[in-house]
């Protein structure tokens, strides 16, 4: 068999993004998006079990026995950090390594509007990176925190699941904190971080009820909140938010959001036409007058017009940032189309 070490370094020679484990076929990895197999022979149920084995604890391998997935980091020595989610799948053990840079790159190597690199300044607010699985979201976030903590005398506290950039002190304190490692659950370690004097807090993902709702508190109690969802949109993001809460509770809080919104990024990964990589697509919102109207009132299918009428504000529609990737020769009209929120609208402007 195969150690994890020589198929995660082989994929690191490739530049891959993320590596699959799972039984009957060879490990696979993710290049510029698209699944490629590697080179090596068809794994085992035995295989997946012995490498499951190889990177966990006895305590972890217990909770992961219990719950059928567990959520981890790991790391080779002088080749870089893997976010890991080992699971069962018919029976057996499959997981799959993302690699995490140990270098925080900036958000302008990153191609990150100037509006939002600005956000580092924000003294308090909800500032909400979105877009699906793989999009660069916890990448973008830990570029935004790096700036807080290169230009700001700040305390950071980061919750996450795992833990995937590690930030030195700075100007900034940082303390890191690992769901299921330092603290049981993001909801828990947010109400805890509202007693730990923070100026920042980076909540990895809001993924439940309880978790926005703390987190809305957070940011309306002077703290400056970032996290991510799996949205695709900034109005959807919104309503997303809003729906987690029961329909009683719903109008209370737009008027929380209403006034604690201070932007919505929303991401997603486009192959360049060169194929050396991806390029990052961003929509921006920023919270004016008019949006926080609009959100208050409920009429959140009317941001999207808005934020055409705004662009000197630093927003921009999803398709519109698409449409400036192609102008600028950085992806391929067919790839303009394909991830477009609207490819028959989208066509007119190429």
């Amino acid at each position: 068999m195969q150690k994890i070490e020589e198929i995660l370094t082989h994929a690191a020679w490739a530049q891959a993004s993320d590596v699959h484990i799972t039984t009957g076929i060879p490990p696979k990895m993710r290049q510029n998006g698209s699944l490629t197999a590697l080179p090596f022979e068809t794994l085992t149920a035995e295989d997946t079990m012995e490498i499951a084995r190889s990177i966990m604890s006895d305590e972890q391998m217990e909770i992961f026995e219990e719950k059928g997935e567990y959520d981890m980091a790991f790391s080779i020595s002088g080749q870089g950090r893997y976010r890991v989610n080992v699971f069962r799948q018919q029976g057996n053990v499959a997981m799959v390594f993302r690699l995490v840079s140990e270098k925080i790159p900036s958000p302008e190597d990153l191609g990150v509007p100037a509006s939002i690199i600005d956000l580092y300044q924000r003294k308090r607010g909800l500032v909400l990176v979105t877009g699906p699985t793989g999009s660069g979201k916890s990448t973008t976030l830990a570029a935004i925190i790096d700036k807080v903590n290169t230009f700001r005398d700040a305390h950071i506290i980061t919750l996450e699941d795992p833990i995937e950039y590690i930030h030195q002190h700075k100007m900034s304190m940082v303390n890191q904190r690992e769901i299921g490692l330092d603290t049981q659950s993001y909801a828990n370690a947010l109400r805890a971080a509202l007693r730990e004097d923070p100026d920042v807090i980076l909540v990895g993902e809001m993924r439940d009820y309880e978790t926005i709702s703390v987190a809305v508190t957070a940011a309306e109690t002077g703290h400056l909140v970032l996290s991510t969802l799996h949205t695709i949109g900034a109005a959807s993001t919104i309503d997303r938010v809003i729906d987690v809460f029961p329909p009683h509770q719903q109008q209370q809080i737009r008027v929380q959001l209403a006034n604690v919104l201070e932007a919505v990024i929303s991401q997603q990964l486009i192959p360049r036409a060169d194929g050396r990589g991806r390029v990052a697509a961003f929509e921006v919102l920023h919270a004016n007058l008019a949006i926080r109207n609009l959100v208050r009132e409920g009429k959140t299918h009317q941001i999207g017009s808005v934020m055409q009428t705004n662009r000197r504000l630093g927003m921009i529609a999803m398709d519109d940032a698409i449409v400036k990737l192609y102008q600028e020769g950085k992806i391929t009209r067919e790839m303009a189309a394909a991830f477009a929120q609207e490819p028959d609208t989208i066509e007119s402007k190429l």
